[in-house]
């Protein structure tokens, strides 16, 4: 069964916990934008990836930007090794 990840080449493992429980326990802000999100992300990473830019910044809007930011570099990662094999 392929599942949701499509052609991805991201590594997929199995998950100890529920992911939607994981999902429902992040705030409303970023569950509106892992629900937009381009790649499968985990609702754990999004969290600390959040926090982090958040801490950095003092700014949640701009720690949304670094969210989607992070998110176009993973994306142009996933196109360069797509056209080498």
């Amino acid at each position: 069964m392929g599942r949701n990840l499509g052609q991805t080449k991201l590594r997929k493992r199995r998950r100890r916990e529920d992911p939607m429980r994981e999902f429902d326990r992040l705030p409303p802000v970023l569950r509106e934008w892992l629900a937009n999100a381009a790649l499968p992300w985990r609702p754990r990473s999004v969290l600390r990836a959040y926090n982090t830019a958040l801490a950095h910044t003092g700014d949640r809007r701009q720690a949304l930007d670094e969210l989607g930011r992070l998110e176009t570099a993973q994306l142009a990662k996933e196109c360069n090794l797509g056209s080498i094999t």
